[in-house]
């Protein structure tokens, strides 16, 4: 038995009332889902848009302006 045939057969038993408590459970794991799939991809969009242009400009540091000095 797949794991959604034994969801499907428990909330079968369920009365109507917590099978509408499910449903409506279910729905908002399937809006954070797509939620968090809008965030990333706004995210990615985000930072190309805010990196674009910058390996073009020259390097402000050499490797040896991050050596510590002692």
């Amino acid at each position: 038995m797949t794991l959604s045939e034994k969801i499907a057969e428990q909330v079968h038993l369920l009365p109507e009332s917590a099978q509408l408590e499910v449903l409506d459970f279910v729905e908002f794991l399937q809006g954070r889902s797509r939620r968090h799939e809008e965030d990333d991809e706004w995210s990615r969009f985000s930072l190309s848009q805010a990196m674009r242009g910058m390996e073009r400009e020259p390097d402000l540091y050499s490797v040896d302006d991050l050596r510590e000095v002692f």
